[in-house]
């Protein structure tokens, strides 16, 4: 169920054989998101369980179990801030609903990102699937 933003960047990391070559796309894909503004950098919408600092801000349009799941995020390292683009790719657009769905081990299991990822950024990743499916999960049930 991966949107096409997801897709593409599943093909990108089918075509690139290396991993330093997957990382750095991982970090350009980051840098291709906007900065948040210092003002929302909040204790509200920072995520718990990551060793980087890590923002999240969700955009809702709608209410209830149909309302569109949006984000923006943020992060001060630069390979989390490629895996907070990789999960907006995954993510944004979708009903609250279908977020709610999304198997986001198995995506990102396709990436292959499991094997490559310390442990500490494995468990901030994890922290941040966590924290989009409760801010979705409320969204549903508003």
């Amino acid at each position: 169920m991966a949107s096409e933003a997801f897709e593409e960047i599943a093909e990108t990391f089918e075509f690139l054989d290396d991993w330093e070559d997957r990382y750095r796309h991982v970090i350009e894909l980051g840098r291709e998101m906007a900065p948040l503004d210092e003002a929302v950098k909040v204790p509200a919408t920072k995520v718990e369980g990551c060793a980087s600092q890590v923002w999240l801000l969700p955009r809702i349009e709608g209410t209830g179990p149909q309302a569109i799941f949006d984000f923006d995020g943020e992060s001060d390292a630069m390979i989390v801030q490629g895996l907070i683009a990789i999960l907006h790719a995954l993510y944004s657009g979708l009903s609250v609903t279908e977020v709610l769905e999304v198997d986001a081990a198995a995506e990102l299991g396709r990436l292959g990102l499991n094997e490559h990822l310390s442990a500490q950024r494995s468990n901030g990743l994890r922290a941040m699937v966590e924290r989009i499916r409760k801010l979705a999960g409320e969204a549903a049930s508003a």
